[in-house]
């Protein structure tokens, strides 16, 4: 095609053309879309530098690597499995509770009797771990309803237990019982049970006709 465009192009000889104008119409030839039609678009251009990219920073990797590839390969797979290990004793740390437990309740407060229904719901469905945190739940806050515990928000179950225990110490030792079941279901990793759920219920149902000694109780205390 070119020769087409060539003033004097034939069989009489080479033809001398200036630089510039033979240099336009290259141009002109070369910017037809049919050389263009299979060129890759603007995103795969950008894809292909990229690539290019990461595989020089791997080869030059891998040149100063010792064992070049092979070393390289080596290192990348050792500092994933260091990751991991981080990863999985960080979410280990996390689960594990402080010295005595965690606190007993979230943030949004709630009544006694709704943590004595939310248990109720648990339980019906077979959910016994949840069942037990939440009848917990409402045993504390029913003393405290009552005025034999202070508000404590922050309160772990052991120390409400041990609270509790010097107010009604005829219940003393099944309130520690309870206090331990909940850690164990809640920062142990075990799940709670049937037998669990139907102790702290009729815990809960004897603490609420119970009379705690006066003298025993927090100052200013009443039934």
């Amino acid at each position: 095609m070119l020769a087409q465009l060539m003033p004097g192009s034939g069989d009489d000889g080479p033809v001398r053309i200036p630089r510039v104008p033979a240099r336009e119409a290259a141009e002109r030839e070369l910017a037809d879309p049919q050389y263009h039609q299979n060129d890759p678009n603007l995103l795969q251009r950008a894809l292909d530098w990229l690539w290019d990219r990461i595989g020089d920073l791997f080869e030059a990797a891998a040149g100063a690597t010792p064992g070049g590839w092979t070393g390289l390969l080596a290192i990348v797979l050792v500092i994933l499995l260091l990751a991991v290990a981080l990863r999985l004793r960080l979410g280990a740390l996390r689960r594990t509770p402080a010295s005595g437990g965690g606190a007993l309740f979230g943030d949004r407060p709630r009544t006694a009797a709704e943590h004595r229904a939310a248990a109720e719901r648990h339980a019906a469905d077979s959910r016994w771990t949840e069942a037990v945190q939440e009848r917990m739940r409402a045993i504390v806050l029913a003393l405290e309803e009552r005025t034999l515990l202070s508000p404590g928000p922050g309160r772990t179950a052991d120390e409400a237990a041990s609270e509790a225990g010097r107010a009604l110490p005829a219940h003393a030792e099944r309130l520690r019982a309870a206090a331990r079941t909940f850690d164990d279901v809640t920062y142990g990793g075990r799940p709670g049970t049937a037998q669990e759920y139907a102790a702290l219920s009729t815990l809960d149902t004897d603490l609420r006709h119970s009379k705690p000694q006066l003298s025993a109780a927090p100052q200013g205390s009443a039934v």
